[in-house]
This record gives C-alpha cells, sequence and structure tokens, in this order.
C-alpha cells in the first residue's frame, strides 16, 4: 500500500551530468561571479536606505521634523509593519514570477520612495515613507537568499550567503562614511544635510536597480549567460542533494497553498524564530542608536560617525569567518550558539560599565557585540534553507522565518533603546543579552531535534522505504521523506 501526500510531479529521469572536477568549478565561478556581487550591491543598498535615518537623526532631521518623544522610535517601528507583512507574499510570487526581474524591479521601487524621503516635511509623511518603504524592500532579503539556493548545495550555499549578507555588514561602515560626507552639502538648494543623505542614497538605489533588471538572473532552468549542459548540470547536482545519499528533490515545483500551509505548521521554523531574533533584536536597536551612543560618550556627531566604521568592519569579519566555519566543518547550531554567546558577553559587560565614565572600554565593548549580532544570522538561515524541500516550502518557510523574525525584532529592536534612559541605555542592552542566550540556546534544542529524526531515519533501509512509496511520493514529500537527511 502506498503512502504520502501525492501531487501533481511526475516521475521523471534524473539525468546526471558528470564533469571533471576542473569543468565543475569553472562553472560555479561563473555563476558566483555574475549572482553573488550583484545581490551582495543590492542588499548593501537595502540595509543603508533602511538604517540611514539613524545617521539623519543626529544630522537635523529630528530638529526639522520636530520628533519628540517616541516620534523617532515610531518611524523605525513603522517600517517594520510592512517590510515583515509583505516578506512571505513576496517569496511566494518569486515561484510565478522571474526571481531576477522581480527582486530587481522592487529595488527601483525602493529607491525612488528614499528620494521622496528626502522631501518630507513632517513626521506623518515620514512615517508613511518608512511604511512603503519597508512594502517594497519586504521581497530583497528573503528572495535573495532563496534565490542562492536554487544554485548551491546546501554546503555551498551559506558562504555565498555571507558574502552576500556583509553587505548588511559594509552598509554600516559606508553608512557612518556617506554620511559624514553629505551632511557637508548641508544648505545646498535650501535644504538640509539629512535632506540629502536620502535623495542621494535613493538616486544611487533606482540606478542600481535599473542595471540589475537586465543583468540579475533569475533560477538556473532559464540562465541565458549558461550553455544547455552548464544549466544540466547545475539543476541535476542539486537534485541529488537529500543529504543521504538516496533519493531526490526538486526546485522546480509549481507553488500551492499546500506548501504555504506545510511551511506555517513546520514547528522547527517557529523555533528557528526565536534564534532569528537574537540578530533581529539587536541589529536593529544597534544599528539606530550606536551612532548616538558614540556622541554621548564625549565624541562630535561627525566623528561618531566614522568611528562606527571600525565597529562593523570588525562584524564583516566575524560573518564570513562563521560562515566559512560552518560550511568547511558542516555544523550549524554550535556556531550559531557560538557567535551568540560571544554577543551576549559584550553585551553583559556594557550593562556594568559605568557610563559615560569610560569612554573607551565602552567603544572597545562595541566590537564584541557586533561581532557576535551579526556572526549568527547566515548560519540560522542555512539552517533552515538546507531542512526544507521542496523548493516551494522552503519559499515560503525562508520567507516565513524571516517575516516573523523581522517582525518581533523590528517592532522590539525599535523600541528597547530610548532617549530617557542615554547614556546607559541598561534595558537595551539588557535585552540583547537575554534574546541572544534564547536564540543560542533554541538553535541547540534544533540541533537535538533534527539530530534525532536522522537517527530515526538511518535505522530504515532503502529496501523498507521504497516499499511504502513511489519516486514521485518521495519527491513530494521533500524533506519529509525517510531518504532525506537535515543537516545540523
Amino acid at each position: 500500500m502506498k503512502h504520502g501526500h501525492i501531487t501533481d510531479l511526475e516521475e521523471t529521469e534524473l539525468a546526471l551530468v558528470e564533469l571533471s572536477p576542473a569543468e565543475e568549478k569553472r562553472i560555479l565561478r561563473k555563476v558566483d561571479w555574475l549572482l553573488v556581487p550583484q545581490l551582495t550591491i543590492l542588499y548593501l543598498m537595502a540595509f543603508l536606505d533602511r538604517s540611514n535615518i539613524g545617521n539623519a537623526k543626529i544630522a537635523g532631521m529630528t530638529e526639522d521634523l520636530k520628533l519628540v518623544g517616541l516620534d523617532y522610535n515610531i518611524a523605525l517601528t513603522t517600517f517594520f509593519v510592512s517590510y515583515s507583512l509583505f516578506e512571505v507574499p513576496s517569496n511566494m510570487l518569486l515561484k510565478l514570477v522571474p526571481a531576477g526581474l522581480w527582486i530587481a524591479g522592487i529595488m527601483v521601487a525602493w529607491g525612488v520612495i528614499m528620494t521622496l524621503m528626502g522631501i518630507t516635511q513632517s513626521k506623518e509623511g515620514l512615517y508613511a515613507a518608512r511604511f512603503f518603504l519597508g512594502v517594497a524592500e519586504a521581497g530583497l532579503f528573503p528572495g535573495a537568499t532563496y534565490l542562492l539556493t536554487l544554485w548551491y548545495k546546501r554546503y555551498e550555499v551559506q558562504f555565498r550567503m555571507a558574502i552576500f549578507y556583509f553587505g548588511a555588514s559594509l552598509s554600516g561602515a559606508f553608512s557612518g562614511l556617506l554620511a559624514f560626507a553629505i551632511t557637508k552639502m548641508d544648505g545646498v538648494s535650501g535644504l538640509g544635510g539629512w535632506r540629502w543623505i536620502f535623495i542621494l542614497e535613493g538616486i544611487a538605489t533606482v540606478v542600481i536597480g535599473c542595471i540589475a533588471l537586465f543583468t540579475l538572473p533569475g533560477g538556473p532552468l532559464n540562465a541565458k549567460f549558461l550553455n544547455k549542459v552548464e544549466r544540466q548540470f547545475i539543476i541535476s547536482r542539486l537534485q541529488v542533494e537529500t543529504g543521504s545519499g538516496r533519493g531526490r528533490v526538486t526546485n522546480e515545483d509549481p507553488i500551492t497553498m499546500a506548501h504555504f500551509w506545510s511551511a506555517m505548521k513546520e514547528w522547527k521554523i517557529w523555533v528557528a524564530v526565536l534564534t532569528w531574533w537574537a540578530n533581529s533584536v539587536t541589529v536593529y536597536g544597534f544599528t539606530y542608536t550606536v551612532p548616538s551612543v558614540i556622541v554621548e560618550l564625549g565624541y562630535s556627531a561627525a566623528n561618531a560617525q566614522l568611528m562606527t566604521i571600525p565597529i562593523y568592519l570588525c562584524a564583516l569579519l566575524g560573518v564570513l569567518f562563521c560562515a566559512w566555519i560552518s560550511d568547511k566543518y558542516q555544523t550549524r547550531a554550535y556556531v550559531i550558539a557560538a557567535a551568540y554567546y560571544f554577543g551576549a558577553a559584550g553585551f553583559l559587560a556594557l550593562i556594568f560599565v559605568p557610563h559615560p565614565g569610560l569612554p573607551g572600554l565602552t567603544y572597545g565593548l562595541l566590537f564584541p557585540a557586533a561581532t557576535g549580532i551579526y556572526s549568527g544570522l547566515i548560519p540560522t538561515l542555512g539552517f533552515i534553507a538546507n531542512n526544507l524541500a521542496p523548493s516551494s516550502k522552503r519559499a515560503v518557510g525562508m520567507g516565513l522565518l524571516v517575516s516573523m523574525g523581522n517582525l518581533g525584532g523590528g517592532l522590539i529592536g525599535s523600541n528597547i533603546y530610548l532617549d530617557r534612559m542615554k547614556p546607559h541605555y541598561y534595558v537595551g542592552y539588557g535585552f540583547c543579552f537575554s534574546i541572544m542566550i534564547v536564540g543560542a540556546t533554541c538553535a541547540l534544542v534544533l540541533r537535538w531535534a533534527y539530530k534525532r529524526i536522522n537517527d530515526k531515519r538511518d535505522r530504515m533501509t532503502e529496501e523498507e522505504i521504497r516499499a511504502k512509496y513511489t519516486e514521485s511520493e518521495l519527491l513530494a514529500l521533500g524533506d519529509r521523506s525517510p531518504l532525506f537527511r537535515y543537516a545540523y
């Protein structure tokens, strides 16, 4: 008797393409050079455009728009409401619209919105611009990371994700440097320096997005920069990426509501959301507040912009190192836990250091805090992306993880560093410490759960499995197939 959920997927012959190691490496490098740098630049601009409000704040925006009390925090929060709500729908559209076209198109849209933010005349206008910026940016991160899973195997994709994601770390450095330079335009055409930050960075985003419309590839099935053999090589090597060396998965499945509900009911995604919060709560609170923290240590606003640069460069090195070691040793949970425990130690120390009495020490402690924040995110994303199949379930699941992670993280992170608590920020530092401990612990719980399932499946023989399921049923089961093994 046959079991399992049967879909319209056909039983098709698997046409593996065997090439020499040199030829395989050549094809992957070809993909690397066209895909990864473009995604990196796109995400650098996305994070720059969402976080430059922190630089605008200390460059005169607060006074010009008459922001008082929680007005600034409301502007931060508004972005995350729309950003989080539209991530899952956007990722589902990636299965219906060419991925490259969709990602480049939304970039042009948020660049226009960012430019218009530079001419807003009221706090209400700022709120509206931040809301629509969230709508437009929602599809980039989950969409771009999902796109990478269509090209690379499970222990290849994470380092590529890290190279792409370091745009976020790098944007922190660029943000301070650009803001330092752009604010020198204060008074040009009668506009404040903070307005030029939004206008010029928005125009740059539109230009880059227009270029990407013609150069960013979608999935490998219709990639014009590859020949037929190269496309078949990329597709076939991912079809057998089940972790067990047996069976196969698919990236060409049409999305249905069954995939949506399958992801929604996957409890491991919801546990991973708490691990995601260890990044999202801390990174958004940290990014929007760190220039103010440095100013309160006695440094000028201009110097504070520049002094954020080394912090983010250190975080960048942590992102690349953790992703590299996670792929090299094929482990996810231990790397996540180590990164977040390291960051938590930095926040714990910040709680007890007198402010602003020891400015050098306080500034120094921002480095381990930032490094821990950023370094654990990509292994968390890889953790979930590696363990969701078929691709439609992965698209929804990755969108759900990022959506819920950013919704909670953005809402909380935007409201834990309050002006009335400066220069100590005990609540902000304390909450970041606590959520990083929770995130690390949840990663270890997931490792235990995945390993337990793998051990149970290892006790089944392939003969037993194929006596119960047809090939199409196993393919439809995706990560629930007895032939699939989880990465942990």
